[in-house]
């Protein structure tokens, strides 16, 4: 039932957006990048229902937006998500798989056009407001927006692997190494999209989360939007 009310919530705010000329006061938006191994999807479901408890919560109502976007972006380029699923899981199309994509379906989208639309539907859900967007680039997508926070969750990668190693019983070398290539992975994804000599993806706030509790992480990022003027 949640994620039927999100998903009707994600196509009715982007398209009507898509008919609209750009606020003029967009967000505002949290955005919550990770290192592999923290929780960063429990912490922003958390993160929302506090917000959504707030008085302020009476006007609008704070959604996480995470898998969506795949959906939304395929949807934009007439793909079914399968497609594209490739470009979320940082993964390189060969360049066999390319050629022969673009001989067998009418439908072929490059990965410059896939990307360009997965910034597309950030932005407009960024630009709607009220969102708590996870990963996905969205740092570098929304990072000039002045109404926006950008939130990253880190930990000591031992910390993590055993972290991975108990959620998805794997073994400790494994779980670390798995957490070593998708920092990687993921650090590559966030580039593509403001590229390798910039320093433009950096974030507001940095926590810990081996010494942070979760309650203790939204308290501060609850305090610091309150700072910023973002919530009242």
């Amino acid at each position: 039932m949640e994620s039927n009310i999100l998903l009707k919530y994600m196509e009715k705010r982007f398209h009507i957006k898509k008919e609209q000329k750009k606020a003029e006061k967009s967000g505002p938006v949290i955005t919550i990048s990770r290192e592999t191994g923290c929780p960063a999807n429990r912490i922003a479901k958390r993160l929302a229902l506090s917000l959504n408890k707030m008085k302020e919560s009476k006007a609008s109502n704070w959604k996480c937006v995470s898998k969506e976007i795949l959906n939304e972006s395929a949807k934009e380029l007439e793909l079914n998500p399968s497609q594209i699923k490739y470009v979320f899981d940082f993964e390189q199309r060969g360049v066999w798989d390319d050629i022969m994509s673009s001989l067998s379906t009418k439908y072929y989208k490059s990965d410059r056009k896939i990307r360009k639309t997965i910034a597309d539907v950030i932005r407009i859900i960024a630009e709607q407001g009220y969102a708590i967007i996870i990963g996905r680039g969205s740092v570098a997508i929304t990072r000039d927006m002045p109404n926006a926070f950008h939130v990253n969750l880190e930990a000591p990668l031992d910390w993590r692997a055993e972290m991975l190693a108990i959620k998805h019983n794997m073994k400790p070398e494994v779980a670390r190494q798995f957490a070593i290539e998708t920092d990687k992975k993921r650090l590559k994804f966030r580039e593509s999209f403001y590229g390798h000599s910039t320093d433009y993806t950096r974030f507001d706030v940095t926590y810990n989360c081996m010494t942070f509790t979760d309650d203790e992480i939204i308290k501060s990022i609850i305090s610091l939007l309150t700072i910023r003027g973002l919530i009242k």
